[in-house]
């Protein structure tokens, strides 16, 4: 990376003022291979974790059962951004918040790798807990290396951003998943924790480099506050470790007395956030307008999680029982398949932040409506060509590893229409007073999606088969219909955005 370091004569006081890193601030590189290593420790797991809980030689658990936890996990990881921004706002700091959550993941993986089932689910709360905090604040660094929201650089420094998340989501199931896979699952989860260790170690040592306002605790708690709150989480700790202690000691605990509460949680909490933060009488009427449009590309951002993130979940599982795993005549692990889509977005990416620069050089860039409605499109595109490997199993034959390459091509144009402008979306119409935790917010659409595949997947609740050609023709048209709902009332969201494109 230090060949691409340049001088850049650029305004003074800028963060990362005296390099840049691709024309962008030096600060963005600190954040990317952190962001890269803590993707690659993240993904390693990721990759294994639905392979592992339905694998005889893991948990052993059933596809449906396996599907709700796995997106269970993911819904409560995005859920948790939204108290990781609130804790950097009132507490610590961007900076600092990033710092402890690097070291709460890195105990998370180390927890995972202990035989014991029991730690298992400890192991994954954890990891959940650090990527929360992790996750809003990060991206909110990234934010403040530009200069106000409307620096042209912008969306381009996310796209980038995006390319550090991917190279370590590539890396990592090739790594962590063939180990784990094909030597011994446990390892493969302590090499997460590696991961982890190094991004950590750069991200401290590359601290100098990032903006002197990820040092800023925008609105601090006093004294009374945190003793409030810390005496408010103790007493609901206990309710909780009451309720579930009665449960489990007279013998009616199940798996469901944890999963069902926490999707009804990740499917609550987002309109609960969102409708508090329009009715706080401290936001003025632009910034309300604002977080009113926000609401459309919320929305359109949970349906396409609900199809993206089962790429993970069922298409995995799919390609577990009914798919032909060979690269001319070659077996490969299933978890392979994780890397298909960040090798995609790093061949991909720097295309889009090109051609989002040049376009917006010439006035011509598509607004974010236009961005978010491909994105919807593609998305459901995907799943109408999952159709074909699922009619080839119902006729008792392997489908071509070719088939899953294709889903996940679609998915990855349509995330690169989506996921980073929305991420750079997030942080040009936040109202200041929200401004990591509405990095927050936006993790919440991922929560949301994931919580309502937790919810049909479940046997004890939706009890739907998600790899049956009837759910997901009806999954593709729900996000087509989406996109086209989103385009139809344009003209309405763009009035709300104000002067935001």
């Amino acid at each position: 990376m230090a060949s691409s370091l340049t001088k850049d004569s650029v305004k003074p006081g800028t963060p990362g003022s005296e390099k840049t890193f691709f024309g962008h601030p030096r600060g963005l590189a600190t954040l990317f291979m952190t962001e890269m290593w803590e993707r690659f420790s993240y993904y390693g797991m990721r990759s294994l974790l639905p392979l592992y809980l339905v694998a005889p030689g893991g948990l052993h658990m059933n596809a449906a059962t396996a599907t709700a936890i796995y997106s269970v996990y993911l819904s409560l990881v995005y859920l948790l951004a939204l108290p990781g921004g609130w804790f950097a706002d009132r507490v610590l700091g961007p900076r600092k918040t990033v710092a402890v959550a690097g070291v709460i993941i890195m105990l998370g993986h180390l927890t995972l790798a202990l035989p014991p089932a029991g730690t298992f689910f400890a192991g994954l709360g954890l990891v959940a807990i650090g990527s929360g905090l992790l996750k809003a604040n990060i991206s909110t660094m990234v934010g403040q290396l530009y200069d106000g929201p409307d620096d042209a650089r912008r969306d381009g420094g996310f796209t980038i951003f995006y390319i550090g998340i991917n190279l370590g989501a590539f890396v990592a199931p090739l790594v962590i998943g063939t180990i784990g896979e094909n030597v011994n699952w446990h390892l493969g989860f302590a090499l997460a924790a590696v991961g982890m260790a190094l991004g950590l170690g750069q991200y401290l040592l590359g601290g100098r480099h990032l903006s002197e306002q990820s040092n800023v605790v925008p609105t601090p708690m006093s004294a009374q506050e945190k003793s409030a709150t810390l005496r408010k989480g103790l007493l609901w700790l206990a309710v909780a470790a009451v309720f579930y202690g009665i449960v489990g000691f007279s013998g009616h605990f199940t798996l469901n007395w944890a999963l069902i509460p926490l999707t009804v949680i990740g499917l609550i909490v987002p309109i609960l956030v969102i409708a508090r933060i329009l009715r706080d009488k401290d936001l003025d009427g632009e910034e309300r307008s604002k977080v009113r449009a926000y609401v459309w590309f919320f929305a359109a951002a949970a349906v396409f999680w609900m199809i993206y993130d089962q790429g993970g979940s069922t298409l995995s599982l799919f390609a577990d029982s009914s798919a032909k795993n060979t690269i001319f005549g070659w077996n490969f692990p299933v978890s392979w398949y994780q890397s298909v889509n960040p090798v995609l977005i790093m061949a991909l990416a720097p295309v889009f932040a090109w051609l989002w620069l040049a376009l917006n050089r010439r006035g011509k860039e598509p607004s974010s409506i236009v961005k978010f409605t491909s994105g919807l499109v593609l998305v459901g595109a995907s799943f109408f060509v999952f159709l074909a490997p699922l009619a080839i199993a119902d006729g008792g034959h392997k489908a071509a590893a070719l088939w899953l390459v294709a889903i996940y091509f679609l998915q990855t144009v349509g995330e690169l229409t989506l996921s980073p402008v929305g991420l750079s979306v997030t942080t040009k119409m936040a109202p200041k007073k929200y401004a990591s935790q509405m990095m927050g917010v936006w993790f919440l659409a991922v929560t949301a999606g994931d919580s309502i595949t937790a919810l049909l997947s479940n046997p004890a609740v939706g009890g739907v088969n998600l790899d049956k050609r009837g759910f997901v023709a009806l999954e593709a048209v729900l996000a087509v219909v989406a996109g086209f709902a989103v385009w139809m009332y344009r003209n309405k969201v763009k009035k709300l955005m104000g002067d935001i494109n």
